[in-house]
């Protein structure tokens, strides 16, 4: 979010500062449900350690690509999930905009 601020593009930062404590209780809910897969629960567990961990595959610095591994990532695990478990399990426990979930598309 950081790198956004210095690259002046403080409304992207805004819009994924609301959109972090959607996605980690969003994981955090899906973690606790008995109805996903304990594969998918790892998946989930891994994904948030990767978002939180500072170092990332291409650092966030760079320009569009920094920022584009996180997402990608969040869209394979939630699709994967999505598949895993059926569309309605995740739409269940998400608590934010549905905006950003139709997005994403599960």
């Amino acid at each position: 979010m950081l790198a956004l601020v210095a690259a002046g593009r403080r409304t992207d930062a805004r819009a994924l500062a609301r959109l972090l404590p959607d996605l980690v209780g969003l994981a955090s809910r899906l973690q606790r449900d008995p109805r996903v897969p304990r594969r998918w629960k790892l998946a989930l567990g891994c994904l948030v350690a990767y978002l939180a961990f500072p170092l990332d595959l291409i650092p966030d610095f760079i320009p569009i690509a920094g920022q584009l591994d996180d997402v990608i990532l969040v869209v394979l695990v939630l699709r994967g999930l999505a598949r895993a478990t059926g569309p309605e399990l995740v739409r269940e426990h998400w608590r934010g905009d549905l905006t950003w979930l139709r997005r994403v598309g599960p």
